[in-house]
């Protein structure tokens, strides 16, 4: 039996994401191989690497600097989130990635990026996280409109939630037999189709498949979350997801906000540990 960890995106929301997997950190929980999305790719990389805490730290010390996240940043580099700052000086010189407990921790880490010429998926298993494998990170937690396709080898890639936002399938297909989803979005959730989509069009005219994504991801989405509601009943995902909404924007420069988003991830994953202990049976 396989043991997985998937993290679902959701900008911001993510850190509600980075509150669980430090909680499970803290209290001895591994498994087999971990796959992340967008924010979930961004903020996943600490569980390899052992890292509780540094999410939280980065994203609240740099919250207000333009370096990292800025509509300045956006109008002269083309990146809301800035591509040097955040994916080359922060984990490099300002909160250092420990690559070494990355490279030795044999979890499997896996991101969802979307091809910007097909709209298909991309599943890179990382094994390094040096600036190859980082910059798909980058480009998993790529937001169309608000970042530039990141080029890897010939091809184009953005956000991994335009294809796949809950990867559980692609998971489970991979050989993860008993996985642990956490989501962003509370159990209510329904995902409407998306808004703005004509002017969003206009954005994504060299990339006529990504707008078809677009324009359909809400069924698709929701469809995932019918059959992770299936698996559940089945005992093959436990899921971890807010009780209700959380009140934190896509884009957040109020550190406090980030720290109260970050703590709801805390508490739900300590009122479900024992439950998940017996599911994992640890």
């Amino acid at each position: 039996m396989k043991t997985g960890l998937l993290l679902e995106g959701g900008a911001m929301r993510g850190l509600f994401s980075a509150g669980v997997t430090d909680v499970l950190m803290e209290n001895g929980i591994v498994f087999d191989g971990c796959i992340g999305v967008s924010a979930g790719a961004a903020f996943g990389g600490n569980y390899k690497s052992r890292q509780p805490g540094r999410a939280l730290r980065y994203n609240t010390r740099f919250a207000k600097d333009p370096r990292y996240c800025s509509v300045a940043s956006l109008i002269f580099t083309g990146d809301l989130y800035g591509a040097e700052f955040c994916y080359r000086t922060l984990p490099e010189q300002l909160d250092i990635m420990d690559l070494e407990a990355y490279r030795d921790n044999p979890m499997e880490f896996y991101v969802v990026c979307t091809d910007a010429d097909t709209g298909e998926a991309i599943y890179p298993r990382l094994d390094t996280m040096d600036r190859d494998d980082m910059e798909y990170v980058r480009a998993s937690a790529s937001m169309p409109a608000v970042s530039q396709p990141v080029e890897i080898d010939g091809h184009a890639y953005l956000d991994g939630g335009i294809a796949d936002a809950i990867p559980v399938r692609k998971f489970r297909e991979m050989g993860f037999d008993k996985i642990v989803a956490v989501l962003t979005q509370p159990a209510d959730y329904e995902k409407k189709p998306q808004k703005g989509f004509g002017v969003l069009k206009t954005f994504l005219k060299d990339y006529p498949a990504i707008a078809d994504k677009l324009a359909d991801r809400h069924i698709r989405y929701n469809e995932t979350l019918e059959y992770i509601r299936q698996c559940e009943e089945e005992g093959s995902v436990f899921v971890i997801r807010p009780s209700h909404k959380l009140n934190i924007g896509k884009v957040e420069h109020n550190p406090q906000k980030m720290r109260e988003v970050y703590g709801l991830g805390r508490i739900r994953a300590m009122s479900q540990l024992n439950d998940l202990k017996s599911f994992l049976h640890v």
